[in-house]
């Protein structure tokens, strides 16, 4: 039995450095930056890295450096770009039990927008341009990703392969939203615990279209946009606060519930103890690089709970973690293993606060 099993994307990244600057413009939902580079020119690039990314294995790789036995549930391409996936899950001792599909790359089967299917035989695959304030803007082609299908898990289902105490839910849409929304149902017969971590593309959608899954999910974390988003307020409302925000929240079923919120830290909030909310607030890090920010957050957050450690204990193991990833390019290079995530833990005092609500 496994500890955990990421179901989510699988992708390959490249990592692009330029001189690029941001502008600021005002738009009818308020103020937005961009990053901005002049037309008709040649930009050079400073720096090119190629790395694999994706929410399914960012976060199996996290959970399995951090002492869990970890497996990953994702649809990739019988191409190179799959086989470096397969290779670096295989270094990281992680079981890869989800499909890989043959096809010939670039014959499109539909279109990769979620509402079909994605590319037949191709990878995932995302372009991450930095600015040079260290911003970043991801341009992403979910291709297989979002073609992973039910249908084709029902063999390791049978086989016992899909047996574990948690499921870690990233954000999927088209025929994998559908698989989520089963292996949701799956997780309630079976008393498999699911944490859920939904980005904008999903969170718009309300809980509504999410209720299957938010139904399963023990443990729900987000950043406050995204909160904002699922319960159907404009991200610009500054007049919701954390608390009311994880009330709400709590109220669509999640037992636990975790909001980030940038240089304000991030805030939790327990169905066990309703009197309480708990917040950490970060270090001031320099900052390289944010991919990967958010699932090494919330990876090492649910890794603690697997392993029965306090919230607070949760919230300074996630902050520690994080904090490693943004100081260093790539979403996974400096995910830390468990002895060394207790002993930046201990050099470095976070402080949780546990205040009453």
């Amino acid at each position: 039995m496994y500890d955990i099993i990421t179901v989510g994307s699988a992708t390959v990244d490249v990592f692009v450095k330029t001189e690029s600057e941001l502008i600021k413009i005002k738009t009818k939902e308020g103020e937005e930056d961009l990053i901005a580079y002049p037309t008709g020119r040649k930009i050079l690039i400073d720096k090119l890295d190629f790395m694999t990314g994706g929410g399914a294995t960012n976060t199996a790789v996290c959970f399995s450096r951090l002492g869990l036995k970890t497996a990953c549930l994702s649809s990739i391409g019988n191409d190179d770009n799959g086989k470096k996936i397969l290779d670096e899950l295989k270094k990281e001792k992680i079981d890869f039990i989800g499909t890989i599909e043959s096809g010939e790359s670039g014959k499109p089967k539909g279109r990769a927008d979620g509402k079909t299917a994605g590319i037949g035989g191709m990878t995932s695959y995302s372009i991450v341009l930095d600015s040079m304030e260290h911003d970043r803007t991801i341009l992403t082609y979910k291709a297989l990703s979002n073609n992973l299908k039910f249908k084709k898990l029902e063999t390791n289902i049978k086989k016992g392969k899909l047996k574990t105490k948690w499921f870690y839910f990233c954000t999927m849409l088209g025929e994998s939203f559908k698989t989520l929304e089963k292996l949701a149902e799956y997780a309630k017969k079976n008393n498999i615990k699911v944490a859920f971590n939904p980005t904008n593309y999903l969170a718009k959608e309300g809980p509504k279209k999410l209720k299957k899954i938010l139904d399963a999910t023990e443990a729900l974390v987000l950043n406050k946009e995204e909160a904002k988003l699922l319960l159907g307020y404009k991200p610009e409302d500054m007049t919701l606060t954390i608390e009311r925000l994880m009330k709400e929240l709590n109220r669509l079923g999640p037992n636990i519930i975790v909001i980030t919120d940038g240089a304000n830290g991030a805030y939790c909030y327990e169905d066990a103890n309703k009197r309480f909310m708990y917040h950490i607030q970060p270090r001031g890090v320099k900052l390289m690089e944010t991919t990967g920010a958010g699932d090494a957050f919330t990876s090492s957050f649910i890794a603690g709970l697997i392993k029965g450690k306090p919230i607070e204990f949760c919230l300074f193991l996630a902050q520690t973690n994080t904090e490693s990833v943004i100081q260093h390019y790539g979403a996974k290079n400096i995910l830390l293993t468990w002895d060394k995530v207790l002993k930046e833990m201990k050099k470095y005092k976070h402080k949780v606060v546990r205040m009453k609500v």
